[in-house]
């Protein structure tokens, strides 16, 4: 056999391994560099929205609100024209209105008018409202097919806004009747209705007892009316009438009462009636 001096053997050996690094090292140089790992994404930036309001009931109207609406009505009445503002059916109300103040003419109201009286040896006090039947009344009649009955509250002094009894001069003596009624509220009863509610002749009536015996408040008492007011047919609520051009239109407004109450001039309720 041929044997290869051992200094070949060893250049062999040599190059072999050379070879077989620039190999390793060609393929290390052909592998494709690996990318870099990706920034994490910016977190999302939020969208400015408005604030979310509550959603709040309508206000009710008051006395003030009411007497505006009816002298509208009454001026347009008055000069022949539709009252093209008017859009008080469906809105709830809370109206209410002095009685039993001091200086008035009588302390004992009409129908359709809160009153006090003196209960047996002036002990108590009888407080009380009886609603007028107002069903047969000329500014009604003709809708006698939609309504069975009509109940009439009066708004006493309608040229006063407020809530509380007018002011009284010391000294002031009462030298004319009070003024006759131009404003009301009517409640209406549909044919073949709930007859829930209705008076029927029949009074509010509440007696303020105790000992000592009771005195009227200085400032009276209050009478509170709660509904919602409904519509004549035509789709008015309001409705007005008058004895010839030089009168002053009676108006009235439709509507269903839910509430009658008493409370004294600080708003301490005296007693209510609800529907049922």
């Amino acid at each position: 056999m041929l044997q290869w001096p051992q200094s070949v053997r060893r250049l062999s050996i040599a190059l072999l391994a050379s070879g077989l690094t620039l190999a390793a090292c060609e393929r290390q140089a052909k592998t494709p560099p690996q990318p870099a790992p990706a920034a994490p994404a910016p977190p999302p930036v939020p969208v400015a929205t408005a604030p979310r309001l509550p959603t709040l009931a309508p206000v009710a109207l008051g006395r003030s609100e009411l007497l505006l609406a009816l002298d509208a009505a009454s001026s347009a009445y008055a000069a022949g024209n539709p009252d093209e503002g008017e859009d008080l059916a469906g809105r709830r109300f809370v109206i209410r209105q002095a009685f039993g103040c001091p200086g008035a003419a009588s302390p004992d109201g009409g129908a359709g008018l809160a009153r006090w009286k003196w209960g047996p040896r002036q002990s108590s006090i009888e407080l009380s409202l009886r609603p007028e039947d107002w069903t047969e009344a000329p500014i009604v009649a003709g809708d006698d097919a939609h309504w069975e009955a009509v109940e009439g509250f009066w708004l006493a002094r309608p040229w006063l806004r407020a809530e509380g009894c007018p002011a009284v001069t010391a000294g002031e003596e009462i030298a004319a009747p009070a003024s006759p009624q131009t404003a009301g509220l009517a409640a209406v009863f549909e044919r073949e209705g709930s007859r829930v509610g209705r008076r029927e002749g029949k009074a509010f009536s509440f007696t303020i007892r105790g000992e000592p015996p009771p005195k009227p408040p200085a400032a009276g008492y209050r009478l509170v009316l709660e509904g919602r007011f409904t519509a004549f047919p035509g789709g008015r609520a309001i409705r007005c009438r008058s004895e010839g051009p030089d009168a002053r239109p009676l108006c009235i407004a439709a509507a269903e009462v839910d509430r009658v109450a008493f409370e004294d001039a600080d708003g301490k309720l005296l007693s209510e009636w609800r529907p049922g």
